[in-house]
């Protein structure tokens, strides 16, 4: 597979600021952006990204704001300041909130609407009251929404890749979260594809995150991930 890029997002979600610190240091040089996620965010704020972003790792702030949209607005506002890469929104918003987001944004910063969490499956679904969808129906119904309301990318698993990609290629970028190497335990998770099968499918970027945080040597993880792309 030729690369032009590396598109391995790290998920660092930590609370303890040397062990964030520690891991961004190791896999930065290895990953294509870091992800700091909610519990990085409460814990250390404006303060602990705006330190990472001054390291000089790219960073995918993943916060999936869901408000109304003066808020989400003023809050997309307040993040962008902070010169990350991406921004995560929640697509369940709706279109009008997606709107505000996207004016709210920069050039530099990518807004990204997150359609169905990698958590959740069909009986999720039902439980809470969309018994009449699949996931993939429902993705596809906030995609459109999304990318009606000017987002750059949408957040969705890579089970749902090939259809959006019939629809959407080339006018959005897909990142994926739900991604587990071979072998790996797969967690909370529960649509799920290996790194290379998502790549393959269309992924432009795949997060990964405790299988690369959690082990004994995290740098030398994402290098073996990335080198097991670069080579499939």
């Amino acid at each position: 597979m030729i690369m032009h890029y590396n598109p391995i997002i790290c998920a660092i979600d930590s609370s303890d600021l040397a062990v964030a610190k520690k891991l961004i240091k190791a896999t930065s040089p290895h990953v294509g952006l870091i992800k700091l996620g909610l519990e990085f965010f409460t814990a250390f704020g404006r303060e602990g990204v705006n330190e990472v972003v001054k390291s000089g790792a790219p960073v995918f702030l993943d916060l999936k704001l869901h408000d109304i949209p003066n808020t989400v607005s003023s809050a997309v506002a307040a993040a962008v300041s902070l010169n990350v890469e991406m921004l995560t929104v929640h697509a369940s918003g709706g279109s009008e909130m997606l709107a505000a987001a996207v004016k709210a944004a920069n050039k530099k910063t990518k807004i990204l609407a997150v359609t169905v969490l990698t958590s959740l499956n069909e009986s999720d679904l039902q439980s809470i009251g969309f018994s009449k969808r699949t996931v993939t129906e429902q993705v596809l119904q906030l995609a459109d929404i999304a990318y009606k309301s000017g987002v750059d990318g949408i957040v969705c698993s890579a089970n749902e890749l090939e259809e959006l990609k019939k629809i959407y290629k080339d006018k959005l970028k897909f990142v994926v979260p739900g991604i587990r190497p071979q072998g790996s335990d797969v967690g909370d998770q529960k649509r799920v594809m290996t790194p290379t099968q998502a790549i393959q499918k269309g992924a432009d970027y795949i997060v990964i995150g405790r299988p690369i945080t959690n082990s004994k040597d995290p740098a030398k993880a994402a290098e073996e991930i990335y080198k097991n792309l670069v080579m499939s």
